[in-house]
């Protein structure tokens, strides 16, 4: 074996044992430097010829030296630097190299290098980087980073150059070739095509008159002439917006909007909004702004069917685009900031609150402003401007025969459905090409439209002899009605009007008419679910604070009772001078009944006992109720403005006949409810992109909802809904419903397996002259002295529900499990005698006091008209809180509806201006 191979003599360096053996032997003196640099000498030795050392060790050894010398022997220094030796790292890790560039002393072979170490092949990308520890050897070299920039911003350019490349100018001509919407029946067979059809005529530059093109330029782009065709900040603001989740929004240039316009394909991506930045920039690049300007008033939408301006000039003023004169054209450059909004005809079937009056004064403001930016900009002058001064009011909406009778209706319910439950926008569904599957049933909706035109052909004669005061009472009769699946909440049929193309208004959603007693109901339900308060608690209580009520529970039903408020104490309200009065409320008729239970006051609907019940309850609690049956508050119906009204229980508000029936199916469906819907799926180019799910809530318990199915099945049996007994003695629920002063009357009820609500009222509203049309009374029409909910309207919902439900299963309804609540004595005496200060007056006066009552009522938390912190309640229907939307419940102070044909009413601020009594019944 040669030498250099031979295990090394242990040191007293090497390990416990060798330490020992060094104690052992005589001591070595250091060397005179000090400690030794790592790679020098170890102790006693001294340099020799060549640069070799000798050992003065005892153990001695010698060996080849350096250039042909002995090689020293090392001293052992244990295994584990042995270890490291055959590690390369010698001693202790990294080591100063030898002197001379020698390998250091127990250290590998090599000179120089980590440890001792050679270094490895280079690497044609040092990373992670060689020779560096700890984080620097994941840190790339300011090289590398400037490389790898280098590369990103090479690539990017690349890929944009391949991207503009690729993408090529828009075809406004491809843009005509948009397709029909296709809606289907319930059972899946085609109810009509429309709806995608495009009515447009492709113009010149030459053919459109500058005043359009400067309007367009003044209202939406006014650097047109000198951009490039993209706005970078609007394209970031859309971008972060749509990554928040927000709504979509488009680009803010006409460039932009011409690429938009004539892309087919309009689904809100990323993606797509990158490749119609691309396509502006080359079009901004490519074409001349004559051809943009040509291209995007060819393309636009202006509403009512109208694609391109030629369409436009046409539908709205019956001329050729060349005639426009600057005043029209202001006007349609209006129409582009959303025809929904700014169509002076309205567009409710869109949007509720899209009506004439609010859409005409949209449109007048944005007109004006056009008119004005023309004159700033320097593209019309001021002597030109004062010309046009007069609103220049379009021609009205002509419409498609096709939507004639139901059909427009349902079309509009659908429409609607998919753009306010963000399905489609309003301009993907215009650019056509969907199939909508729709939940109504074709023999039910024919059987609800023959039901009222029995009544309408028996009874409403205008013309005729139903004359009182010298006034028409057939004349402008209208009827609404809607019929909802309980199990899953599909809308099978609705009734909107006599035809979509003469009534515009969907008279199944909302009209503005109050539903009265009708909504007696959601009262019993607040009392049965959360329970009447502790009259010697705050006003705002928790249930188990409460006591829950029984059917059986006694109340007055005398005429004119004067109603307290929880505590037993006359409640108090304030007129518009801010003067306390106490509320006296009256049955129809003058119905007076001395002690009856609630059971009783339901069938025959007393206003008394349920205005006084929901005063115990709280209306708050009574609103809460209704809303969880399936009512939608907004700021037309009344449902949140008139909370606060010690008459809100019966009825005051106006939601459609369509949640009427929805919410009376929550308690057909035991207390499960489920929003009403009017589309099952859409497809688009064969793929399914919508189907609905059913989600079901649980509004109240079983025991709830099934006692008060009980209570309305003997409103049909045995109170004032007998004539709605169906004819093959078929269980049914429902009740009547009659507003003051014989405005509005309903009959809402249910079988098990259907639930249908029917509305009739009187009112024109075919005058367009930016009033709000009044409900008008209904003395005498029909024949009939007085018009309630038994009559007319119960009469064409037993006739439809016979039809429907003919060859149908004749189920039950579901009895209550357990009884509920316990019986309570609102404002009568109690068999036990109760402590005077809890007990009401119960003296019957004929007018209202004037005067506050001694002890005023305490402060309290519940939505009580003397509550309203801000602004005294200056009637006894509360503080509306959109006094400009909100309907009123009277026009002479007597609590009788009025509105538009929008559902919006004519509200004054305080909800009513008298103190007359409502009465709302049957």
């Amino acid at each position: 074996m040669s030498e250099h191979r031979r295990k090394p003599p242990q040191s007293p360096s090497g390990g416990r044992a060798a330490a020992r053996r060094g104690g052992q032997q005589p001591p070595t003196p250091p060397p005179p430097g000090g400690r030794r640099a790592a790679g020098g000498p170890p102790p006693g030795d001294t340099p020799q010829a060549g640069g070799a050392y000798s050992s003065s060790s005892p153990s001695g050894g010698v060996g080849g030296g350096v250039g042909g010398g002995d090689e020293p022997q090392q001293p052992y220094e244990g295994r584990a630097a042995a270890r490291r030796a055959a590690q390369g790292r010698g001693k202790g890790g990294r080591r100063r190299a030898a002197p001379g560039g020698g390998a250091a002393a127990g250290s590998a072979s090599g000179p120089g290098g980590r440890g001792g170490r050679r270094p490895g092949k280079k690497r044609f990308i040092d990373y992670p980087r060689y020779g560096k520890v700890g984080w620097r050897h994941w840190m790339p070299s300011w090289r590398q980073v400037a490389a790898l920039c280098v590369g990103f911003v090479g690539g990017l350019v690349g890929l944009i150059g391949i991207a503009y490349a690729m993408v090529s100018v828009p075809n406004e001509n491809l843009a005509a070739q948009a397709q029909n919407n296709v809606y289907y029946w319930a059972d899946g067979s085609q109810m009509i095509a429309t709806g995608g059809e495009v009515n447009r005529q492709n113009i010149t530059i030459d053919e459109i008159p500058q005043a359009m093109q400067n309007a367009v330029i003044a209202g939406e782009n006014k650097t047109f002439e000198t951009d490039r065709g993209i706005d970078p900040k609007g394209i970031a603001r859309a971008l972060v917006n749509m990554a928040k989740g927000g709504e979509t929004q488009g680009g803010s240039t006409i460039t932009q909007q011409y690429v938009k316009n004539t892309r087919l394909d309009q689904q809100q991506t990323l993606s797509r909004k990158f490749k119609e930045l691309f396509i502006s920039i080359k079009v901004g690049a490519t074409m001349k702004k004559s051809e943009i300007m040509e291209g995007y008033l060819n393309t636009s939408y202006f509403g009512r069917g109208a694609y391109g301006i030629q369409a436009a000039a046409r539908t709205y003023y019956g001329v050729d685009a060349i005639k426009l004169n600057p005043s029209q054209c202001a006007f349609l450059a209006a129409l582009l900031k959303g025809p929904t909004y700014y169509d002076p005809a309205g567009n409710t079937s869109i949007d509720p609150i899209a009506t004439a009056a609010s859409n005409k004064k949209n449109s007048m403001i944005r007109w004006k402003d056009i008119l004005d930016l023309e004159v700033k900009d320097k593209l019309m002058s001021a002597t030109d401007r004062a010309k046009y001064t007069t609103y220049p009011m379009p021609d009205p909406v002509k419409q498609n025969a096709q939507m004639a009778g139901q059909i427009g209706y349902m079309v509009n319910l659908a429409k609607s459905y998919v753009i306010n439950n963000k399905i489609l926008t309003a301009d993907q569904l215009a650019q056509g090409g969907y199939q909508i599957h729709t939940t109504f049933q074709k023999k039910k909706v024919d059987a609800m439209e023959a039901a009222v035109k029995k009544v309408q052909k028996q009874y409403i004669k205008p013309g005729g002899t139903h004359v009182v005061n010298g006034e028409d009472m057939d004349k402008y009769v209208q009827f609404g009605g809607a019929s909802v699946n309980p199990s899953d909440g599909a809308i099978v049929a609705i009734y909107g009007g006599t035809d979509a193309t003469k009534h515009f208004t969907n008279n199944a959603d909302e009209t503005g008419a109050q539903v009265g007693s009708t909504f007696k109901p959601y009262v019993l339900a607040a009392a049965m679910t959360y329970g009447v308060r502790d009259p010697s608690g705050p006003a705002t209580q928790s249930v188990s604070e409460r006591t829950l009520v029984s059917p059986d529970s006694v109340f007055s039903g005398k005429d004119n009772q004067l109603i307290d408020d929880y505590t037993g104490k006359p409640w108090v309200g304030y007129d518009k001078d801010n003067k306390p009065f106490q509320w006296r409320q009256p049955n129809d008729d003058g119905d007076d009944y001395g002690r009856v239970t609630l059971r009783v006051a339901l069938d025959k609907s007393l206003n008394s006992p349920y205005v006084q019940l929901g005063q115990d309850v709280g209306t708050d609690k009574v609103h809460d109720a209704a809303i969880s049956a399936g009512l939608v508050a907004d700021a037309s119906n009344g449902l949140d403005d008139y909370k606060n009204s010690v008459t809100y229980s019966i009825g005051t508000s106006s939601p459609s006949a369509i949640r009427m029936a929805d919410g009376y199916a929550t308690f057909d469906n035991q207390g499960r409810q489920n929003d009403p819907y009017s589309v099952s799926t859409v497809v688009h180019n064969g793929k399914q992109i919508y189907k609905h799910q059913l989600q079901t809530k649980v509004a109240f318990s079983p025991t709830v909802a099934d006692t008060i199915t009980g209570m309305l099945t003997d409103v049909v049996k045995k109170g004032t809904g007998t004539p709605a007994q169906l004819p093959d003695g078929r269980p049914a629920a429902g009740k009547t419903g009659t507003t003051d002063d014989n405005k509005s009357a309903w009959f809402d009820g249910y079988t098990p397996q259907l639930s249908t609500s029917i509305v009739m009222f009187r009112r024109d509203d075919q005058v367009h002259n930016g009033k709000q049309n009044s409900f008008l009374a209904m003395y005498g029409t029909g024949g009939a002295q007085k018009v309630h909910g038994d009559s007319f309207p119960a009469q064409i919902w037993k006739d439809y529900m016979s039809s429907a439900m003919a060859g149908q299963p004749k189920k039950d309804f579901e009895k209550p499990s357990e009884e509920i609540g316990k019986i309570i004595y609102g404002n009568v005496s109690s068999p036990t005698p109760a402590p005077p200060t809890t007990t009401p007056p119960t003296t019957t006066m004929t007018t209202p006091p004037t005067t506050p009552p001694t002890t005023p009522p305490s402060p309290t938390d519940s939505p009580t008209p003397s509550d309203t912190p801000t602004t005294p309640c200056t009637s006894i229907f509360g503080c509306p809180s959109s006094p400009t939307t909100s309907p009123t419940t009277s026009d002479t102070g007597g609590g009788s509806s009025t509105g538009t044909s929008s559902g919006s009413t004519n509200g004054n601020g305080n909800g009513g201006t008298g103190r007359g009594g409502t009465t709302s019944t049957q």
